[in-house]
């Protein structure tokens, strides 16, 4: 595999799977390097892993060579694992990042203890190969929902979530700190054994 195909425009998420593919002098081209326009693929999966797929094997069938796709977002217990899949857009279209912290807030109002507040960011990383099964790993970060959100990094609900291990949110670590332990390094690190072993 000398080239790979990353499903995202998402600058910082496609430099960071170039930083790691290129450790293997694979080429990571991503979706807005394309000079082909692909459209929106629409995603219909019930869980991360199906998204990822469906995004993955999609890609892979028209440009007939690997892709890379991702699923991510925050599941909490004591929501019976929401927001789940709809994590972008819990509070509705369009995304609002601010909206959907103020849903799960008022959602987890009256839930105290913060035992019972327990949750995880995971992310699901697919590759596509035309002619072979589709390969999956899985990451996540532990952690718990704040009673109130705090801190300016990251995105998302990174303001509400505390990491396992640490007494501030996400949004109050450093790029590095959150690189260290987010669930997106904890998936490319179960991708790297798995490239190794192919290329043994």
């Amino acid at each position: 595999m000398k080239e790979i195909i990353i499903a995202t425009k998402n600058a910082g998420k496609a430099r960071e799977f170039k930083s790691f593919f290129s450790a293997y002098h694979i080429n990571a081209i991503s979706l807005s390097e394309l000079d082909e326009e692909l459209g929106d693929i629409e995603e219909t999966g019930t869980t991360f892993r199906e998204n990822a797929a469906i995004k993955a094997e999609t890609i892979a069938g028209m440009m007939k060579q690997p892709v890379l796709a991702d699923d991510s977002g925050l599941m909490i217990d004591a929501l019976n694992g929401r927001p789940g899949v709809f994590s972008a857009r819990y509070a509705g279209q369009p995304k609002d990042d601010q909206a959907n912290i103020d849903k799960v807030l008022q959602e987890l109002k009256g839930i105290e203890a913060p035992e019972e507040r327990t949750a995880r960011f995971v992310c699901v990383l697919a590759v596509a190969i035309p002619g072979e099964p589709t390969i999956f790993v899985e990451g996540t970060c532990e952690g718990t929902i704040a009673f109130s959100q705090a801190g300016e990094n990251g995105f998302g609900y990174d303001p509400v979530f505390t990491p396992d291990s640490y007494n501030k949110t996400m949004a109050q670590l450093s790029p590095s700190e959150k690189n260290d332990i987010s669930h997106r390094k904890n998936a490319i690190v179960q991708l790297k054994d798995w490239l190794v072993n192919r290329m043994n």
